[in-house]
């Protein structure tokens, strides 16, 4: 039996957060450290630190970095930063 994993269409990779869960999970795929990988990527502005599998190099240069990282601040804020300050309180 062949198993089939469930990837998002590329026309429907839109937003900050689904492009970078559709490039995170190409580079599983081909063995990539995704956290060396995209580090990599926003430092540089080099596209070659995406692997070109599953089309995720033009995926993720649909965005502007400047998006993609404010995604992920965002994120670490509000799942990380913000519990903590309640603590504080």
């Amino acid at each position: 039996m062949n198993t089939i994993k469930y990837r998002k269409q590329p026309d429907t990779v839109n937003t900050p957060h689904d492009v970078l869960e559709y490039v995170y999970n190409a580079m599983l795929e081909k063995g990539y450290d995704p956290v060396d990988q995209l580090v990599g990527y926003f430092l540089s502005e080099d596209p070659t630190y995406v692997t070109s599998h599953a089309n995720a190099r033009t995926i993720i240069c649909k965005l502007e970095r400047y998006d993609l990282i404010e995604e992920l601040v965002s994120f670490y804020i509000e799942h990380n930063l913000k519990k903590d300050s309640k603590k504080l309180k």
